[in-house]
């Protein structure tokens, strides 16, 4: 997809999950997520966290430097060292300050991933383990920004037992760029029958796999949420 298309999916993505955090009660933000380290709150902190790095290019660097100066002192992942210390920096906030903070950050999140110039877009990064290769920046505040957003989105209607909001024209979009990349990554033949409102079938080749699952529970494996055999052990960046 191209830039402009990427940010409308981003813009209904942020809609989308802002409306879900509508709905939080007291008593949901506690709750634990599919992150074993996360409650709903860490996770939306992480989230908000995000939406800062996203408006800013001086806390993008920020962030990105202290979490190398954390993972090269105690070791790890540094994208895990990242939403630990966005995790860390909400987290004495209230529920109704991250709400109303997350309200305000949305837009400028989206303007500053909708504004970074091409000349950045084109600069290439190597996003360290987990993940191989390198990734231009353009992939990352195009695709991977809007992909994580819509993960935590499930992972809070999950928790939450709030009404997951699916449809073929933004949803079933990301799912089938998903499905490109796995499809590009691992090579192989296949048969991929997604169910439900984001689904699809694909194939590629002559033969190989037959795959036939919800739509939703295919990415969820796919980021490591779920498990898997055979071509479902190809992940894909979340």
């Amino acid at each position: 997809m191209n830039h402009a298309e990427a940010m409308a999916l981003a813009r209904t993505e942020y809609d989308r999950l802002l409306a879900v955090v509508d709905q939080l009660e007291p008593h949901d933000w506690a709750k634990q997520t599919d992150n074993d380290l996360w409650d709903v709150r860490a996770m939306l902190g992480h989230v908000l966290g995000t939406m800062d790095a996203n408006a800013s290019i001086r806390e993008s660097l920020r962030q990105q430097r202290a979490a190398a100066r954390e993972a090269k002192a105690v070791g790890g992942f540094p994208v895990d060292a990242t939403t630990a210390l966005q995790v860390e920096k909400h987290a004495k906030r209230s529920p109704e300050e991250v709400v109303t903070s997350l309200h305000a950050m949305a837009p400028r999140a989206l303007r500053g991933r909708k504004n970074t110039p091409v000349f950045v877009r084109a600069i290439s990064i190597t996003p360290g383990p987990p993940f191989p290769g390198r990734w231009k920046l353009g992939y990352v505040i195009d695709i991977i920004y809007t992909r994580d957003t819509w993960m935590h989105r499930v992972d809070l209607c999950r928790a939450t037992d709030k009404e997951l909001v699916l449809t073929a024209d933004h949803d079933g979009v990301l799912v089938a760029d998903v499905v490109e990349e796995w499809a590009r990554a691992h090579g192989q033949p296949f048969t991929l029958v997604l169910t439900g409102p984001a689904g699809g079938t694909w194939s590629q080749g002559d033969g190989g796999e037959r795959i036939t699952l919800d739509a939703v529970e295919f990415c969820r494996i796919l980021s490591g949420r779920g498990t898997g055999s055979g071509l479902l052990t190809q992940g894909v960046a979340f």
